[in-house]
């Protein structure tokens, strides 16, 4: 076990205050030694907070947290900022049930002041807090911590473009960790930074703004350019001081003798303006691995040690992430105007593979997922096939773009929805609950949820085939249930579900992957005496009308079963029972996701606390039954 002295007494950030610059060093090295042994015993996100650890220290050292207040992006990178915050003894719980949370979260700490999980939010909620500290007359410093991947989405840009244009200090970090747009990081760079972001510069630098407005105005303007191109050659920033920041950098992030004089720096920088401090840092610094360095970029399994391998899992399923990209390289092999997007997700949604069969028609558009559906769309104006795949929860920032862009206009775009219903670890900002309900509302829109593997295969097929209006298709995370898939996947008949079991008392009508669940509950069923007909509806849009009103006619109950929130599939199908009259003679009710956020854990469990396994819908047709029991139904 690594010994950790300087760490040991650190309970909360003030404590680092009277640290000497070594001292600082030699914790910085034990907390990345903490950070890496937590994670090796229960995996998680290692590469982005490794990549900030010097930062994470500096900024708690330099700055008075929590009146200060440090607003991380995504969040992925907060487990340092965890471990110093008082959270060190729950640090080997983080992501697991009833642990620490995956990301910042408000509730848990005092240090977290705004909750993450999504990406590029971090500056305007940060401009937000300094807007409303100047109204109330405060003095506390707003700091967001973005990373160049963030950078890439358009909320971002909006909110730099805002802060710009107004009054009101805001410190913002870029965290630069693949040097896209940095040049080489030395020693005289970080010596102009210091320069820069100093005193004696700034009250220069206003001088000179001031004596230039003095001047006549074709002077005024050649002096700004003059002091423009001059910032330019010494430590670049065009974009943002255009955008109206004070831009210092780029600084070595791993380096706290180049951070903290410039943090210090900016801290005493009493001008309103906003400020930018370009930080280059690496992903994963110090984790050395003999594995590919992608494997310590973002999330981690469990590792050893002393090897730095992660544990080897051996799938006995494939995944519904591989099916998906399998189907759709088949499709795509028959037909070449098939175009696949994602918004800087390759791997996570399979389409890293169809990058490697078809790489003049696969299209990462970054964490821009706003611009991937009106993209897609362009391209759907234009008679090609674009197939755009995005997890369920991001797709909720392009909701605009799918109605106004796609869906009023009948775009045949199709949308692939990846990490359907509930995720596990990633916890509610990662879980799939809304994309039936807010798709499913959409006139023109066909969604679909397969429920195995086979299933998955013929709903990409299908999609492919719907050439005059737009589809989706969702699917959970992980391993399929074993089905096989055809050579030839089944292309189904619009709005057609199907009959798996057949029984006379109590149908179940699922939609997607607890197809499984209901019909382990259907056996339950049958050993009280309850013959149970299980339906898969396959279409949340268009429903099956034809189906439900057999089901209805048929049976005394009608239970709907579905992985996403209240106002989805089972709301369409009581609305069309109660409009038809069905439901006088049979009685109906839903199950879905409950009412409220569930926290972060083992996707089984978040299940059964749902009541969406196959006791919980046995549990909730007796309730029913038993509730009905006026309604010449028999109760148990």
């Amino acid at each position: 076990m690594t010994q950790t002295p300087l760490l040991d007494k650190v309970e909360i950030p003030a404590d680092l205050k009277n640290f000497s610059l070594e001292e600082l060093k030699q914790l910085a090295s034990e907390l990345r030694e903490e950070t890496i042994s937590a994670v090796s015993g229960i995996g998680g996100h290692l590469g982005a907070g490794l990549g900030v650890l010097e930062l994470t220290v500096a900024l708690h050292h330099v700055f008075n947290t929590p009146d200060d207040k440090i607003i991380w992006d995504v969040g992925h990178q907060a487990y340092p900022h965890k471990i110093l915050t008082g959270r060190r003894g729950g640090i080997r719980t983080i992501r697991q049930e009833d642990g620490l949370a995956p990301f910042t979260k408000r509730s848990e700490s005092e240090y977290d002041p705004f909750g993450a999980g999504h990406s590029s939010t971090s500056i305007s909620a940060a401009l937000g807090m300094a807007v409303a500290r100047d109204k109330d007359h405060a003095e506390h410093e707003v700091i967001a911590v973005i990373g160049d991947g963030a950078m890439s989405a358009g909320m971002a840009y909006e909110a730099l473009n805002n802060a710009g244009s107004i009054d009101s200090k805001l410190i913002v970090i870029l965290n630069d960790n693949d040097m896209s747009i940095a040049p080489p990081v030395g020693a005289f760079s970080a010596y102009l930074s210091r320069l820069i972001s100093s005193k004696t510069f700034n009250k220069m630098r206003n001088f000179a703004k001031k004596t230039a407005k003095a001047l006549p105005h074709s002077l005024e303007n050649a002096a700004r350019k003059t002091e423009q191109y001059a910032k330019n050659m010494a430590a670049g920033g065009n974009l943002f001081e255009e955008m109206g920041f004070y831009y210092i950098g780029p600084i070595d992030g791993h380096n706290l003798e180049h951070l903290l004089p410039v943090l210090r720096n900016v801290q005493k920088i009493k001008d309103p303006r906003p400020v930018l401090i370009h930080v280059v840092t690496e992903k994963g610094h110090g984790f050395n691995s003999p594995e590919a360095s992608c494997e310590k970029f973002h999330a981690v399994k469990k590792f050893d040690l002393t090897t730095r391998i992660q544990e080897k899992s051996k799938p006995s399923k494939k995944t519904y992430t591989q099916i998906f990209a399998q189907e759709l390289i088949k499709q795509a092999e028959k037909d070449d105007k098939i175009i696949a997007i994602n918004a800087a997700m390759p791997s996570g949604t399979g389409l890293d593979k169809f990058a490697e069969v078809f790489p003049d028609r696969s299209y990462d558009v970054g964490i821009a997922e706003q611009h991937a559906v009106t993209f897609a769309a362009g391209l759907a104006a234009e008679g090609y096939k674009p197939v755009v795949a995005i997890y369920s929860t991001f797709l909720q920032r392009a909701y605009d773009q799918i109605i106004h862009d796609v869906d009023i206009q009948k775009l045949p775009v199709r949308f692939a929805i990846d990490r359907a219903g509930l995720v596990g670890a990633d916890g509610p900002t990662h879980a799939g609950s809304f994309d039936i309900a807010y798709l499913s509302n959409l006139p023109n829109m066909v969604v679909m949820a397969p429920s195995d593997e086979a299933e998955l295969a013929g709903a990409v097929a299908t999609s492919l085939s719907i050439d005059d209006r737009p589809s989706a298709f969702r699917y959970p995370r992980g391993e399929g249930v074993g089905v096989d898939v055809p050579e030839k996947a089944e292309t189904w008949p619009i709005g057609k579900g199907r009959i798996i079991k057949h029984g006379k008392k109590i149908a179940i009508l699922s939609l997607g992957t607890r197809l499984q669940e209901a019909l382990g509950a259907a056996e339950i069923l049958e050993s009280k005496g309850l013959s149970t007909t299980v339906a898969d509806a396959r279409f949340a849009k268009p429903l099956d009308k034809e189906l439900i009103k057999e089901l209805a006619q048929q049976h005394d109950m009608l239970i709907t079963v579905e992985e996403g929130a209240i106002g989805g599939f089972g709301s369409h199908v009581q609305n069309y029972m109660n409009d038809e009259g069905l439901s006088e003679h049979c009685a109906i009710h839903s199950l879905f996701l409950p009412d409220y956020y569930i926290e972060h854990g083992n996707a089984h469990n978040m299940y059964e606390k749902a009541g969406l396994n196959m006791n919980g819908i046995v549990c909730a047709v007796l309730k029913h039954l038993k509730e009905n029991s006026d309604k010449n139904i028999n109760a148990i």
